[in-house]
């Protein structure tokens, strides 16, 4: 049995390939028929391919303009101490759900740490490393036990 964790690093590490990789993969995120064959048995519905293609769904929900937030870590993560991504998801979580009170805080969460670490990829120089997204969402119960009611990660967008 794989652990919340371990599926958690799978779909992150899965989200980071879809990043840093051109456009000749020939896995589609969008198309892949979300069954994965496990190697000890029947197949299952955890694809980390697929959570992270509706991760980044979720994150194209995100309307926050970076650029224009007030949040010291943000500060400091866009200068390039990326150790702060953590603090800079929660800052900014928290604030863009109180400002739309129709958002879990738990899909907020989701939606700008993903949303962030696509922004720093993509704006900046500095690298975000898998592990410090992994971190971030193993570390938050919160969002944990959200995930967990709904059946796990394959069933987040439920």
């Amino acid at each position: 049995m794989v652990t919340f964790e371990e599926q958690t690093a799978c779909i992150v590490e899965a989200l980071f390939f879809d990043l840093t990789e051109d456009d000749t993969d020939c896995r589609s995120l969008e198309t892949d028929s979300g069954v994965a064959v496990s190697q000890s048995g029947p197949p299952t519905t955890f694809d980390p391919v697929l959570i992270a293609s509706c991760l980044r769904q979720i994150a194209d929900r995100c309307n926050v303009d970076f650029e224009r937030v007030s949040s010291q870590p943000l500060a400091e993560v866009l200068q390039g101490e990326t150790e702060k991504f953590g603090a800079a998801v929660e800052s900014i979580s928290r604030s863009w759900s109180k400002q739309n009170p129709e958002l879990a805080y738990e899909i907020a969460f989701l939606s700008v740490s993903v949303k962030l670490l696509i922004y720093v990829v993509k704006k900046t120089s500095f690298v975000i490393r898998p592990n410090q997204l992994t971190d971030v969402i193993n570390g938050n119960r919160q969002v944990r036990n959200y995930i967990e009611a709904r059946g796990g990660w394959e069933n987040l967008d439920r």
